[in-house]
């Protein structure tokens, strides 16, 4: 992996690792509540802000609406790339 590839990849906490401890949701409270195969490493790398495909972010999304049905969010609430 180049230096420049490495730094593009790494973007830093995410808004959503802020919301997920707010709630006092875990990493594995997360894969628990998809209905899709969501890896609590996927889980691990949208929080540290590992770049993930769009259809990885949709899942975070998905299982975060099963866990906290009472509120809606968007791709822009989570992550900030």
């Amino acid at each position: 992996m180049t230096p420049e590839r490495m730094e593009t990849d790494d973007l830093g906490l995410q808004p959503l690792d802020a919301l997920m401890t707010k709630h006092g949701l875990s990493n594995h409270a997360l894969v628990a509540a998809s209905t899709e195969q969501l890896s609590h490493k996927v889980v691990q790398k949208a929080r540290v802000g590992r770049r993930l495909t769009s259809r990885a972010k949709t899942k975070i999304l998905n299982a975060l609406h099963n866990a906290l049905p009472e509120q809606k969010f968007a791709h822009r609430d989570l992550f900030n790339y």
